[in-house]
């Protein structure tokens, strides 16, 4: 039977949060290494861009007023207004750094349980007030901004109040779980009970369940449990239209699933506020190990012998060869695969082994011997893989870079697809040579163009790029929007999805509409105007015009 959890205990105070950029504020980069940075990248601005006050932070004015039942949940401080207009994509860094702030949201509501949550959305509806869902911002295909006509007004619903973990089921291993917790507090509250969610996107320090739902993120392992659809049971929706809660178990052939119909729906649907989520007993046994490759494609085969061996290693990352040299991980043209294994009962040296042997057979050489396993140690600690240690830590503060580059008026830009095996390679090489000429007539500059997998599959992987390129100053975003455009229409070209994890938003709309087929767009919009009649929820995500 189930086992409720006792009243977490307040969470320890987390790092504050960067109003204008990624991550936690004492972590972005000084002046001083955003120009050590910028002098990389030929072309790029000899000076950063500098840094508003946001107290003092042009924004539009605030045009309407809750009613007084609600006020005490609402703020119009500028710092909360400044702080909630964007996400974190490169275009959003650089017009908060230019203080244009126009789409800032009039009000911010932060609800303390999921009454509020109703009664905020009522109060909107009757006041025709956009509602933009929002987890904690990390998005960066323009998710939590709003963009069209102002209506009533516009409301951002902060869902970080909504931040526990309320029951554990120990025997089947599953919690019911609030959307606003963040990554790092979910983990601490499953931690007492030996059990962990295991989705770790890039993000996952500074996003929430809720947003992970909503966007169908994918997480840090590259097999098997990709997506957090993977990982739901059931989820509780509050719409305009009433609650939806669909019924926890552990699979069911009854119709259509209602949990699929909301999972990516990114808040034009409904407010995800809870969710029952399956969990695994943490990792005890660990171990990583890396292999060089002289040509990417020699790699990708390698990777692809290894998504169909059904070994299902952990992590399976290739990295090209700028990825590889930008990560400090190899270089002179050589990619390398970084692999990991692990497991809360057995041991994994054996597994990793033969993941290794697998990729020397496909014409990789190890860069080291394979790690000796982390035994005992949840967290995970480090390996005696160099490479592997090296390219973790490059990941996780990449996007403090990207924030440098963007001061320094440099366009970096990423985006993530999946295709299948057939058509990986013309896809790879169309990427470096089209959007290379694309890059070099907006910019007039040559870009360097990164690639790594993130994730595979038996049938295909999911190629993650980087671009970069110096942009002229005050024309950054008119020149990320080129660029942007160009890689959607190049996606669509070759047969891959717009969007492997990332989500649509509204920076993949053009690529979505595209993709999507006409009658379950059809049906989509129909079930929009079903559980959203006034089209405050979100409008511009997923839809056209107000009402889907």
């Amino acid at each position: 039977m189930a086992e409720t959890v006792p009243v977490a205990p307040v969470a320890p105070p987390r790092p504050r949060r960067s109003w204008w950029g990624w991550g936690a504020a004492g972590k972005a980069l000084p002046d001083r290494e955003c120009v050590a940075l910028g002098a990389l990248v030929p072309g790029a601005a000899g000076t950063p861009l500098p840094v508003p006050d946001v107290r003092s932070v042009d924004l539009p004015a605030v045009r309407v007023a809750p009613p007084a039942s609600l006020a005490h949940l609402m703020s119009d401080t500028p710092p909360d207004r400044a702080s909630h207009t964007y996400g974190k994509a490169c275009r959003d860094v650089v017009r908060a750094l230019r203080g244009e702030l126009g789409a800032a949201p009039d009000q911010v509501a932060f609800p303390r349980c999921e009454q509020d949550v109703v009664d905020v959305l009522d109060w909107a509806e009757g006041a025709d007030v956009v509602v933009v869902p929002y987890g904690a911002g990390s998005s960066v295909v323009g998710g939590v901004e709003y963009r069209g006509d102002r209506r009533g007004g516009v409301l951002s619903l902060d869902l970080s109040a909504l931040d526990r973990v309320l029951d554990i089921d120990t025997t089947g291993r599953a919690a019911r779980i609030q959307a606003g917790v963040l990554g790092p507090d979910l983990e601490a509250q499953l931690r007492p009970h030996g059990l962990t969610l295991r989705h770790f996107p890039q993000s996952f320090e500074f996003s929430t369940l809720g947003g992970w739902l909503a966007t169908r993120a994918g997480g840090h392992y590259a097999t098997l449990l990709t997506h957090v659809d993977d990982l739901t049971q059931a989820l509780r929706v509050v719409t305009p239209a009433g609650v939806n809660e669909s019924l926890r178990v552990p699979g069911s052939g009854a119709g259509p699933s209602p949990d699929r119909l909301f999972l990516g729906s990114e808040g034009t649907l409904g407010v995800i506020t809870e969710a029952w989520m399956r969990l695994q007993d943490r990792p005890r046994h660990k171990a990583s190990a890396s292999v060089l490759f002289d040509d990417f494609a020699t790699a990708a085969g390698a990777v692809r012998a290894i998504a169909q061996s059904g070994l299902h290693p952990a992590n399976c990352r290739l990295l090209d060869p700028g990825e590889a040299a930008l990560a400090g991980v190899a270089g002179g043209g050589r990619s390398v695969l970084v692999l990991g294994v692990e497991s809360a009962h057995f041991p994994v040296a054996d597994r990793l082994a033969e993941l290794v042997a697998l990729a020397r057979d496909h014409g990789g050489s190890p860069a080291t011997a394979p790690a000796q396993p982390v035994a005992g140690n949840p967290a995970g600690g480090r390996s005696d893989d160099c490479a592997a240690d090296a390219w973790r830590s490059a990941f996780l503060r990449m996007p403090y870079l990207r924030d440098g580059l963007a001061r320094m008026s440099v366009i970096s830009e990423t985006f993530e697809t999946a295709c299948t095996w057939d058509r990986a390679e013309a896809l790879y090489e169309a990427v470096q040579r089209d959007l290379g000429a694309v890059v070099r007539a907006v910019t007039g500059a040559e870009a360097m163009i990164n690639c790594r997998f993130t994730h595979v599959y038996p049938d295909g992987p999911a190629p993650y790029f980087t671009v970069i390129a110096p942009a002229r100053r005050g024309s950054e975003v008119a020149m990320w929007d080129e660029v942007k455009s160009a890689a959607m229409d190049l996606l669509g070209a070759h047969g891959a999805t717009v969007t492997h994890h990332h989500a649509v938003g509204r920076d993949h709309r053009p690529g979505y509409d595209r993709q999507r087929p006409e009658p379950f767009a059809r049906a989509l919009r129909a079930a929009k105007t079903a559980l959203d009649p006034a089209g405050i929820l979100n409008p511009g995500v997923l839809f056209d015009g107000e009402r889907g």
